[in-house]
């Protein structure tokens, strides 16, 4: 069910997990969600959250041993969603940092696996008992992961504060030192880092991106301020063609290599600055306009 829609993410992540192998000895993994460095404080860890996080989303269900999975379990927790499947190398190389994780942090801390496999429950606990996963997993559901809306990759990891509210995503591979310093500081432990806050427009919640007033890879230059709104407006309500089901500005924002999205968006750009009306789809065949 999942699988055809993270096919290409899948391939992508298979393909470049031969070479992060190889590399990982010499240097530390980056996340796309891992900040640069500012000027001010370069050497000091940073780490960002948002400014004002939303409640996740609800998690009701039983998870694969039959056990109910709430986030009632959640209050006074910083836990982490993990959305992961067997077939995912990079997924199977995090699970014992995330066991490492849960093993330091104790009842402080909750992990919850989202598996996006399409095998059975029963063929998910088998590997997860091989692994030694001792988390709750649940399977994924379409309205599960539509309530956490933003998916991009596997793994893909919502951060949860204490108040169980998502503070963070981390898309791909992120380095346990950084997750280790996220949760010391949602816990209040010391911590070595620097905390930023920024406003969600789709870094985490992609139905926040109809917030953005930025989009990646858009240029807005020349467009006066009432053109930009209109292009938004229109970023915002249009769809992008190449199968994500998204808007325009979600896949600009979940996908920023996209070259449909990428190409309507400059599109509608053009017309709004031209004062053009958008292309209007051919009728159905069978039927014909009537010109008043």
């Amino acid at each position: 069910m999942f699988r055809t829609n993270l096919q290409r993410v899948a391939v992508l992540a298979m393909a470049a997990f031969g070479l992060l192998a190889a590399v990982r000895a010499l240097s530390p993994r980056i996340s796309a969600a891992a900040p640069a460095p500012s000027a001010e404080g370069a050497d000091q860890p940073v780490i960002r959250f948002v400014k004002n996080p939303e409640l996740a989303p609800p998690l009701d269900g039983m998870d694969i041993l039959g056990k109910p999975a709430s986030k009632g379990n959640w209050p006074g927790k910083v836990v982490l969603v993990n959305f992961w499947a067997t077939w995912c190398p990079p997924c199977r190389e995090e699970i014992p940092e995330l066991l490492q994780l849960k093993k330091e942090f104790k009842d402080q801390m909750e992990i919850v696996g989202i598996s996006e496999d399409d095998d059975p429950p029963a063929s998910v606990l088998k590997f997860a008992r091989a692994k030694g996963m001792t988390y709750p997993i649940v399977m994924a559901t379409q309205e599960l992961v539509d309530a956490y809306g933003g998916v991009p990759a596997l793994p893909t990891s919502f951060l949860i504060d204490t108040q169980g509210r998502v503070v963070q995503k981390h898309a791909g591979l992120y380095p346990i030192q950084s997750y280790r310093r996220e949760i010391r500081a949602l816990l209040g432990m010391p911590t070595d880092a620097r905390v930023e806050t920024f406003n969600d427009v789709g870094q985490v919640f992609l139905r926040n991106a109809a917030n953005a007033t930025e989009l990646p890879g858009v240029s807005f230059k020349g467009l006066t301020p009432e053109q930009k709104k209109r292009t938004l407006r229109r970023l915002n309500s249009e769809s992008c063609t190449c199968g994500c089901n998204l808007t325009l500005s979600e896949c600009r924002v979940n996908d920023t290599e996209c070259p449909v999205s990428g190409g309507l968006a400059a599109k509608v750009v053009k017309e709004v600055a031209s004062g053009k009306k958008p292309e209007q789809p051919p009728p159905p065949k069978g039927t014909s306009s009537i010109s008043q």
